[in-house]
């Protein structure tokens, strides 16, 4: 059973212009946590390590400290591990304190998206959970990820202050600005198998030979599967014929990627999720998602997803090993 904890769900961004103004909002975050008897969680680079340690002094003993190059590996694995954590935390009536520095270099404008979209979600999947999370974002950051930190932050700490973020966005609606262009055209020449039985045999098959001149590795190959078979299964299941799979290869700021893409004639309810928040052991929820989306957005490096009147279209990414040119 999950727990309660004392104190309400916050998220705040913590925007700052050098080492002074980051530590002027971090330290007195953290140690309040210290002191309320919190479970403080610090994810940071090295650098930024030193600096936390250095001004906690022996409290810095009482504080977990986390790479942040690990943690902010993939945002629903994250967002995943940072949800247990909290709920484990509650179960202890213990309140999880985050600091949290996302990590922006070196990625794609579509990893960026959605990383900015779970910044979003989150403030819906813990919001009973009485955590309290504070985002570090530095000056030096594309103005695009800085203020789109202001949209997904319902507050902004300056020192040991907070106040109301004015340019708070709600989450869903957030969400599906992230999603309101239009996907590219696959690649003039793409095959489009056309799926008209439940028999996935052969899909598979056709999978893994698209594939085979690719250098994705068999464990990525046998998530790929997993993922474009529950996909399929479901667009059978629920979508609207004609159903069909393209499978191509995609390079996107330098990374290359294997695409495998799904589409049908059918549309989603609105409100559904789309897979986007993490299942928890005691509850059901709409927003959980539907068709074990929640289970392809693990499997798959990025996950795509639009539907309207033109039908649905679930595009699934798998990075490719090496950078393009390399």
């Amino acid at each position: 059973m999950i727990g309660t904890v004392t104190g309400a769900f916050t998220h705040r961004v913590l925007p700052y212009a050098g080492v002074d103004e980051y530590l002027d909002g971090a330290i007195p975050f953290v140690r309040e946590g210290i002191a309320a008897g919190d479970r403080v969680v610090c994810v940071s680079t090295v650098g930024r390590e030193e600096l936390l340690r250095d001004e906690l002094g022996a409290a810095a003993g009482e504080v977990e400290f986390v790479d942040a190059a690990a943690w902010y590996g993939h945002p629903s694995r994250t967002l995943a591990d940072c949800l247990s954590d909290a709920d484990a935390s509650a179960g202890e009536g213990r309140r999880l304190r985050l600091l949290g520095e996302p990590v922006w270099a070196f990625r794609s404008p579509l990893e960026v998206l959605e990383w900015q979209r779970a910044e979003a979600i989150l403030n819906v999947a813990f919001r009973d959970t009485g955590a309290s999370l504070l985002c570090p974002y530095a000056a030096s950051l594309p103005p695009g990820v800085v203020a789109a930190a202001r949209k997904t932050h319902p507050e902004t700490v300056r020192g040991d202050r907070a106040s109301a973020n004015p340019g708070f966005v709600d989450p869903w609606a957030f969400s599906a600005q992230c999603d309101d262009e239009p996907l590219p055209s696959p690649p003039d020449g793409t095959f489009a198998l056309r799926i008209e039985r439940p028999d996935l045999y052969w899909l598979r098959a056709y999978v893994a030979d698209q594939v085979r001149h690719t250098a994705l590795s068999g464990e990525d190959l046998q998530r790929l599967l997993v993922a474009v078979t529950e996909v399929v299964t479901n667009a059978l299941r629920h979508g609207e014929p004609p159903i069909a799979l393209r499978v191509w290869t995609r390079v996107d700021a330098g990374e290359r990627s294997l695409v495998c893409e799904v589409t049908d004639a059918g549309s989603w309810r609105d409100g559904s999720g789309y897979g986007l928040i993490p299942p928890r052991p005691d509850r059901r929820t709409a927003a959980q998602g539907r068709f074990g989306l929640w289970a392809v957005r693990l499997l798959c490096s990025l996950v795509q997803i639009r539907t309207g009147e033109a039908g649905t279209t679930v595009r699934m990414w798998l990075r490719l090993p090496g950078r393009d040119g390399a």
